[in-house]
């Protein structure tokens, strides 16, 4: 970081802290300058790991998190004497603002710098949850839910974005598998945990418990991470690139949360359509004229950081409509317990997060051509085998298991492959350009699946044609793995990281 004229600069790369005027030292302005790690923290040989070590803390907390509070939405809609509709407002809140805020928080970073946001990152997180477990109503439980997923946009746009600027490139993708392992046993333990806090003491617990992960989460960030380096030049944001994005993803999330509702013919989901992509066009006719955008357009010239980003949205689209998909034909199919079906679906991030160390270690000296096409490769044969087999034994548990497998292999090899294409200068709008992939996947993954089931039959609650649905919408999943790789093997077999 730099100060201002006349300001002395000390410190090891990375580390730099600047010293102001005496008078100044405690002034508000300390607040945007980055806290400088500790002398003996710094000078470990395995300081870049403490800082990745950290980033699996935000990573791990985010997506347990994202799935407990999917455990609560029946609780939440009992509480609160409310519809269906009324409370999905508490997971769609979050997610909006998550998706249409990281692309600009990580822009920002890439002046301001990626720890101070990391770090702000979960004290918003902290204060959101706290008021989130305090709310009243459900009006104020979902406005403060965004809050918590502007919060969470902080700490995505930088999480990769940090691991890319402190870990050498020849262990990229170990340090971003180590990630996506994080975050796959926060998706596993989402569902336990939130059963078990739901239990003890309410749907208020399960916000509550992200305010001793956030503090140690906090204090972990702020002592193990090193100060930003290769930082921007700080000019204007681009305001109207944000005002023109946000709405964009708003109408877009919301079309495809509420089409099945609704009805995908219904004027307002149309409307909202139709916004989404008026805006759009907006959006990127105002970023390709400005001077300094929100969102980096030309990356997208480079076909490998292109087949990465889309190769990854239809990825976590299959990963979210297979944890949407398989609880429905557990319980409406095969008549199994909602227990049963958690310890089941367990299988698909338990997998991954064995996997992914292992592949992103395994990439960092093969590249990520070959890991990606054979992951999707396991991921359509196996999602394939379950649709047309359908079988109801052990074999669909390692179905899942290999679907997991299939992930794992790909995901770290490819975030750490499209991290790789991009100057560091820029890592933090990169990171929240594939965090903001992540969601729109999420959302596709959850709006196609459904819509699927629904049509061939699942919502009519007979077993057998429970049964014929998850087919249907198993073989089109594994479609779009089969794409997915397909894609990814256009990636050049040069790429290493």
């Amino acid at each position: 970081m730099t100060g201002s004229p006349g300001d002395r600069v000390t410190g090891s790369p990375g580390d730099r802290v600047t010293l102001s005027d005496p008078q100044r030292v405690w002034s508000w302005d300390r607040l945007l300058v980055e806290p400088r790690r500790p002398p003996f923290i710094r000078e470990q040989p395995h300081a870049p790991w403490f800082a990745v070590a950290a980033v699996c803390v935000g990573a791990l907390m985010g997506q347990l998190d994202a799935s407990i509070v999917t455990v609560a939405l029946p609780s939440l809609q009992r509480s609160f004497h409310t519809s269906v509709g009324s409370v999905t407002w508490v997971g769609l809140a979050y997610l909006l603002v998550l998706v249409a805020t990281v692309t600009g928080v990580g822009r920002f970073a890439d002046m301001w710098g990626r720890k101070l946001l990391y770090v702000y990152g979960f004290v918003i997180f902290v204060v959101a949850s706290a008021a989130c477990g305090l709310a009243p109503d459900l009006p104020a439980l979902a406005a403060f839910r965004a809050v918590q997923g502007f919060g969470a946009a902080m700490l995505q746009a930088n999480s990769l974005a940090i691991i890319v600027l402190v870990v050498p490139a020849r262990s990229l993708g170990r340090a971003i598998g180590l990630q996506g392992a994080a975050q796959a046993v926060g998706l596993a333990l989402g569902p336990t945990v939130g059963g078990l806090l739901l239990a003890a003491g309410g749907w208020r617990l399960i916000f509550l418990v992200n305010i001793p992960f956030g503090i140690f989460g906090a204090a972990a960030a702020w002592l193990l991470i090193p100060r930003s380096q290769n930082l921007q030049t700080r000019v204007a944001f681009d305001w109207l690139g944000l005002v023109l994005f946000v709405p964009t993803i708003a109408a877009l999330l919301s079309a495809m949360s509420f089409g099945a509702t609704l009805g995908w013919t219904s004027p307002l989901i149309l409307l909202s359509f139709a916004a989404a992509l008026v805006l759009g066009v907006c959006f990127v006719l105002h970023e390709r004229r400005d001077g300094a955008p929100m969102m980096s357009l030309p990356l997208f010239s480079n076909l490998r950081f292109s087949a990465g980003i889309l190769s990854g949205l239809l990825s976590y689209l299959v990963m979210f409509g297979v944890l949407l998909l398989v609880p429905f034909y557990l319980e409406r199919g095969l008549g199994y317990g909602s227990a049963r079906s958690g310890l089941e679906l367990m299988a698909v991030p338990l997998a991954f997060g064995v996997v992914a160390p292992f592949a992103g270690r395994v990439a960092d000296r093969l590249g990520a051509r070959p890991l990606t096409v054979i992951g999707m490769a396991f991921v359509a044969a196996s999602l394939g085998a379950a649709g047309l087999a359908r079988p109801a034994t052990i074999v669909f548990v390692v179905l899942l298991a290999l679907i997991g497998v299939g992930l794992g292999l790909f995901t770290a090899p490819n975030n750490a492959a499209i991290m790789g294409e991009v100057p560091g200068e820029s890592a933090g709008m990169a990171s929240g350009i594939l965090n903001m992939t992540r969601g729109l996947g999420t959302a596709f993954g959850l709006a196609l699946t459904g819509l699927l089931f629904t049509v061939a039959g699942g919502g009519t609650g007979v077993p057998s044609m429970s049964g014929h649905a998850f087919s249907v919408a198993a073989v089109v999943l594994a479609g779009l793995a089969a794409l997915a790789g397909v894609i990814a093997y256009i990636r050049s077999p040069t790429t290493t990281t």
